[in-house]
């Protein structure tokens, strides 16, 4: 509310050319409580206002299309964009706003670097931003710098003056829609002034409570709103718990608290009886919805809370009376009919695409769309079962249950169908989370899930880009004893006569990281595991999830190939070493570019990371080895001498000297000695280099490790 009243303010008193752009995140809702969809919305209404700026846009959307501002990528070139516009000389003066940052659910801590990295990109950009005073939130904007900081719980007489204001507002807006007389106007209003509390919420929600309430029952109704907002909340329990429709009321709450997002309209009529006869009346099911009192609100058929409060409320003062047993029985009833609803409305071709080869681009959404009311269950199933207590499930999970069952009839259209949602990487992670919960009592179900990660992994690629590739290519190159091959061969299309010979099982690649269009130069580990980055000759650096194969980030900024890539220690950086004679370092969670690291004169062929994270080495073709500041980007000390074209180096365990070991003219060199000259067959073609352990590849596939004591003694 406060923030509505300074834009307002703002758009009053600014001038004509200047920019003013705002987002209002919200917990409950999933389209406006990530950090991508701040960035989107900021963007939108500064381009709206500023047509000119919509060439740093234009380039990048000609390429990537619609996907640009949707897909993984998305936060990053976003990034990239709006760090373009705010740095543009033409850009006017700019106000950026941003309402509940703490209701922001999802990369909030990226967004607030954002904020923070930009602050100095120009003097005609202002950022105002609101939230909770949480520490998560006001530690990072801490680092910006010429802020001021207002806290609302120090400044009561403006709030109260401010709410004073809203509510006259709000007795106006109703008296003139209720037609109040003097007397009921008056008595609202002094209800409204004597309980707010000064809040605006509570404000708000007695007002659309009062809008259903007949005229000739005002003055009676008055009392059954208490000031506070728990207390209206409770009322509003209450009023729930002695109505006709108790049952009904609560066990929608308990649906709409278990989901793990906003659930549509036509996704909750799978979960509730009651529903299941009149799911196509939307006009009833709306109405049922409003009687869940001041909890729920419905917006473009989906049901959200009315706000974070009512949720927290619900969920600590009410649950005894929602979740009658416990709420991991609500979990197995959303599991078993998500399972239900599943398998009734998932089919082969269930959009009727027109041909094969259909790219997930080309396809439209159906009216109605066949997949609305399974839409939720087939992201959320597993996360259901999960969440159930472990004994309601043993028999779900036997080699008889209702998974194994259903993973049977159904796995591969349920994976065509999370190719058309855009969220085939979720059906891997599903996978793997079915795959721990097995246990060695049900060795067909745990073979079959294992199958299916394998297939899922190993065909992602083509399953992401064309559906219906799922029973094509997917089961026609899996191996012979695939049992997912084998249990939907009959899904083979019959214009397949004759399938080519294929691999008896599979072998040991799990997967194909697709997306560079020129050779791979370099690839290293996240210190977690959790990612791995590959940098290649497209000059492109790309950061991937290693469960589920996903592209996570492109990092773009070099000039000529990538020779060298590496992950920080604590994993939230990047450094990479390029033919462009420099060395770039990386944010891993926004995509930005940090530092570039200039002074080489030659290709960079090495880096690494110090075991601290606080300092990069570099190695060139310029016959010099380079330390730097990873905080400042400043040069610490130059290494040269005879060092020859060494591909690899590193830092010692204690990382207070570089390792001296390096391999040049077909000798293991330590510092400036040859210690170990290599045979023709065990010349390398890349080495890596750790403590005193030296890892050599050869062309012929071979890797071989020597390790060494001090003193240089092979240890055998």
């Amino acid at each position: 509310m406060l923030l509505c009243g300074i834009i307002n303010e703002l758009e009053q008193s600014m001038s004509k050319i200047d920019i003013l752009s705002y987002f209002f995140c919200q917990a409950t809702d999933s389209r406006i409580n990530h950090a991508t969809a701040v960035l989107r919305g900021l963007l939108y209404l500064l381009l709206n206002q500023q047509p000119s700026l919509v060439s740093h846009v234009q380039k990048k959307h000609d390429h990537a299309g619609k996907a640009l501002f949707e897909d993984t990528n998305a936060w990053t070139a976003l990034c990239e964009i709006f760090t373009n516009i705010l740095r543009d000389p033409d850009l006017h003066n700019t106000y950026l706003i941003i309402d509940a940052l703490d209701e922001c659910e999802t990369d909030l801590p990226k967004l607030l670097d954002f904020i923070v990295q930009q602050y100095p990109a120009s003097s005609r950009v202002k950022w105002i931003v609101s939230s909770r005073n949480w520490p998560g939130i006001e530690e990072p904007l801490e680092r910006a710098g010429h802020k001021i900081r207002l806290c609302l719980e120090l400044n009561p007489k403006s709030i109260s003056a401010a709410v004073s204001t809203y509510i006259e507002h709000k007795t106006l807006q109703l008296a003139d829609q209720k037609n109040y007389d003097n007397r009921t106007r008056i008595a609202v209003l002094q209800h409204l002034v004597s309980n707010a509390n000064d809040t605006f919420l509570w404000v708000a929600l007695v007002y659309e409570n009062l809008k259903n309430v007949p005229r000739w029952k005002t003055l009676t109704k008055l009392d059954e709103f208490p000031p506070g907002l728990n207390s209206l909340y409770r009322r509003m329990m209450s009023r729930i718990c002695d109505s006709d429709d108790t049952d009904l009321c609560k066990e929608i709450l308990a649906i709409t608290l278990t989901a793990y997002r906003p659930i549509t309209l036509i996704e909750i009529t799978a979960f509730v009886k009651t529903f299941e006869d009149i799911a196509d009346d939307h006009e009833s099911l709306a109405a049922i919805i409003g009687l869940c009192g001041s909890f729920l609100v419905l917006r473009e058929m989906t049901i959200y809370f009315v706000h974070q409060s009512a949720k927290d409320f619900l969920l600590k003062e009410a649950s005894k009376d929602i979740f009658p047993l416990k709420t991991e029985d609500i979990h197995y009833t959303m599991f078993s009919k998500s399972l239900q609803v599943i398998s009734k409305i998932l089919k082969r071709n269930i959009y009727s695409l027109n041909a094969p080869g259909i790219s997930i681009d080309q396809v439209k959404k159906p009216d109605p769309d066949p997949l609305a009311a399974a839409w939720y269950s087939c992201l959320y199933w597993v996360d259901h079962l999960i969440d159930c207590h472990r004994g309601n499930i043993i028999n779900d999970l036997k080699d008889s249950g209702s998974v194994y069952n259903f993973l049977r009839k159904c796995y591969l259209y349920w994976l065509e169908a999370l190719s058309i949602m855009k969220s085939l990487p979720d059906s891997i992670i599903m996978i793997i989370k079915l795959e721990n919960l097995q246990t060695s009592e049900s060795p067909d179900l745990r073979a079959f899930i294992h199958d299916a990660k394998r297939f899922a992994l190993y065909n992602r690629p083509v399953i992401e880009q064309t559906p219906l590739q799922s029973y094509c290519s997917a089961l026609v190159f899996s191996p012979e004893k695939s049992i997912i091959r084998e249990t939907f061969e009959n899904c083979i299309p019959p214009w397949i006569q004759r399938k080519p010979r294929v691999q008896v099982h599979w072998s040991a690649a799990l997967q194909a990281l697709e997306g560079h269009s020129g050779s791979v130069c370099s690839v290293a580990f996240s210190p977690d595991s959790k990612q791995v980055v590959s940098g290649s000759d497209d000059m492109t650096i790309r950061l991937w999830d290693t469960a589920t194969g996903a592209a996570l980030q492109m990092l773009k900024g070099h000039s000529d190939y990538i020779s060298s890539v590496a992950f920080s220690p604590n994993g939230k950086q990047v450094v990479s070493g390029s033919g462009d004679w420099t060395v770039r370092l990386w944010d891993t969670a926004t995509g930005a570019a940090l530092q570039t690291l200039k002074g080489h004169s030659d290709h960079v062929s090495s880096i690494a990371f110090s075991p601290n994270g606080k300092q990069v080495v570099s190695r060139s073709d310029d016959r010099t080895v380079r330390l730097w500041d990873t905080a400042t980007g400043a040069a610490l000390q130059t290494l040269g001498g005879n060092l020859g074209s060494v591909s690899s180096i590193a830092f010692s365990p204690d990382g207070n000297l570089l390792s001296a070991l390096h391999v040049y003219n077909h000798w293991v060199v330590e510092g400036k000695a040859n210690i170990l000259w290599l045979p023709p067959d065990y010349r390398s073609t890349c080495e890596a280099f750790w403590d005193k352990t030296v890892v050599l590849g050869h062309s012929s596939g071979r890797i071989s490790f020597l390790q060494f004591r001090q003193g240089h003694k092979l240890v055998i």
